[in-house]
């Protein structure tokens, strides 16, 4: 089966892209390279073809109250023009997804879902919510830019030639650029000051090239995508989060506020393996899947991400640890046929992000 196309696929692929499948789809990796990217990011501002990501209208009366029992989030204490990070969670608690909403208005939102998950997501939406309640893919309909690095906030109101001093952290805006409709979210992936972009996928193009022509923009692919979020602390479904995984495994149990009976909360707060994050002596990567030992040789988990960090100087990653251990300081990763020492650290790894710098 071939790999869908974003709106931006023919120009990634005429401006010399690599391009691989990521979840069904075909997408650029990289550019000008991994590293050159990350740190542009890191230093100026970075633009991500994100279209491939899913989104989804719900909307009408109780609305509020039919997706706070769907989702974990908690909707209650969203007010209109902010969004909430949160999971879609399976009868035991397990992540089936994770992802944003967005409250439009009173009984109008709009899901936003990793690209893999996004068919299975509406399914169990659709099944979850009442008739009564209006769900709509506009995934197909919707193209998707992030802007993110220090630089991104003068770059995007030189565009659009508005003050966005205002729009603080998970806050976004309704506006337009040349009268097509644009929502301005203050979001991202990387840890840095950074925008989530979304307006209709036939404009996608002419909004891409806009902003890359100031110079203090360039496009960047998922390679760096992923060496940015995993420095930055931020899970990947799939990998750091999955439907056998509670979020209180993952480190985030203090995000279930919501006191709706929703899907898989009683479970939630299960703890069997703790998501533990390691600091690996040597430039050398733990990947996916490798065995975490203790210094003894005893196996007590699994990397789940795992990569050289740029900005951090060191190798970096994310390993399942089982619960009774989870509180060791070293360990020992088995990489093919090497053992590679760790120790236990804190997230983020990188600390120096501008993602909440204050703007007004």
């Amino acid at each position: 089966m071939s790999e869908m196309h974003t709106p931006l696929s023919a120009w990634h692929t005429a401006h010399g892209a690599k391009m691989a499948p990521f979840a069904g789809w075909l997408m650029p990796i990289q550019y000008e390279g991994i590293l050159a990217e990350h740190h542009h990011v890191r230093a100026h501002a970075g633009l991500f073809d994100i279209c491939h990501m899913g989104e989804f209208r719900i909307e009408g009366p109780g609305a509020e109250q039919a997706l706070e029992k769907a989702l974990s989030h908690n909707l209650r204490t969203l007010a209109p023009g902010k969004c909430r990070y949160g999971f879609l969670l399976n009868e035991n608690g397990g992540v089936l997804d994770d992802g944003i909403v967005y409250r439009l208005g009173p009984d109008s939102f709009m899901a936003v879902v990793n690209a893999a998950c996004a068919a299975g997501d509406f399914s169990v939406l659709r099944e979850r919510l009442p008739h009564s309640v209006e769900l709509t893919d506009i995934s197909s309909s919707t193209g998707k830019i992030d802007l993110q690095g220090p630089d991104s906030l003068e770059v995007l109101e030189g565009a659009l030639g508005e003050n966005l001093r205002d729009l603080s952290y998970f806050s976004f805006r309704e506006t337009r650029w040349q009268n097509v409709p644009l929502l301005v979210s203050r979001t991202g992936y990387t840890g840095e000051l950074g925008y989530e972009l979304y307006l209709p996928a036939e404009k996608t193009e002419a909004f891409w090239v806009a902003l890359l022509a100031d110079a203090r923009v360039k496009p960047v692919g998922l390679g760096a995508r992923d060496t940015l979020r995993l420095e930055a602390g931020l899970p990947l479904y799939g990998h750091d989060l999955d439907a056998a995984h509670s979020p209180a495994e993952a480190g985030m149990g203090r995000m279930l506020t919501s006191e709706a009976d929703y899907v898989g909360k009683q479970g939630a707060q299960r703890v069997a393996e703790v998501l533990v994050p390691l600091v690996i002596e040597g430039r050398r990567s733990a990947r996916h899947g490798d065995v975490v030992a203790l210094p003894d040789g005893v196996a007590v988990g699994r990397v789940t991400s795992g990569s050289f960090a740029p900005s951090v100087g060191a190798a970096i990653a994310f390993a399942w640890i089982h619960a009774a251990h989870a509180h060791e300081e070293n360990f020992l990763v088995r990489a093919s046929r090497t053992e590679l020492p760790a120790r236990k650290t804190e997230i983020p790894f990188y600390r120096q992000g501008s993602a909440r710098k204050k703007l007004a």
